[in-house]
């Protein structure tokens, strides 16, 4: 007789749901202009609420792939010094606001899973010469930061896109120090999601 499936087995692959958001996402960094079912660039910026006089002066390179969904620096102005993660950082827009608020004596680290986003990111880094920003290859579900390390974890609209969210909290809780913050910005069904809505892949990007 077969085994029952457990009630925390995930109802979707993650392997092919990371493949897509990969696909949907490497767009975005290559051709930032492109047509897409959500807003990007600095209009999504401004109507989110972003602080202009920060904005204003990252370079196109910096603003032209985000795509986020709300603001987390609006729960709390990030503080000078404080080690910051960006937890799906995508080409960097959140982590070089996060970096204008935590100045040099900070540091944050940017984590993503897309190659082109990671190439984005890095170049913009290095072309604004932030020697206090990184930005490394991980999953949210395995991020490559000691236990510990941060005082705050930002993510903006990447969470929902995990497969196994309990594991993206339990990692973040892993590496923010005791007492310190998670600001995040994501969507949110309010409703239960019928099973074969939640094993369609496509539903997830879309």
């Amino acid at each position: 007789m077969s085994a029952e499936p457990k009630k925390d087995d995930a109802l979707v692959d993650a392997e092919a749901l990371r493949e897509q958001v990969k696909d949907k996402y490497r767009e975005v960094a290559v051709d930032p202009h492109g047509d897409f079912h959500f807003h990007t660039e600095r209009p999504l910026a401004a109507r989110l609420g972003y602080a202009a006089g920060i904005v204003d002066l990252l370079p196109d390179a910096a603003v032209e792939s985000f795509a986020g969904v709300a603001n987390p620096f609006e729960l709390r102005t990030l503080a000078p010094g404080e080690k910051v993660v960006d937890a799906g950082a995508g080409a960097g827009f959140d982590s070089f606001v996060a970096a204008a608020q935590v100045g040099e004596g900070g540091m944050v680290v940017g984590i993503d899973m897309t190659e082109e986003m990671l190439s984005k990111s890095r170049a913009t880094a290095a072309a604004m010469g932030h020697d206090h920003v990184e930005f490394r290859e991980g999953l949210l579900e395995d991020m490559p930061v000691e236990d510990g390390w941060a005082d705050v974890v930002i993510s903006n609209g990447v969470i929902n896109l995990c497969a196994d969210k309990k594991q993206v909290l339990s990692e973040i809780m892993r590496v923010l120090r005791p007492g310190g913050h998670l600001q995040y910005a994501d969507i949110a069904n309010g409703k239960p999601v019928p099973e074969e809505a939640v094993r369609n892949i496509d539903l997830w990007t879309a």
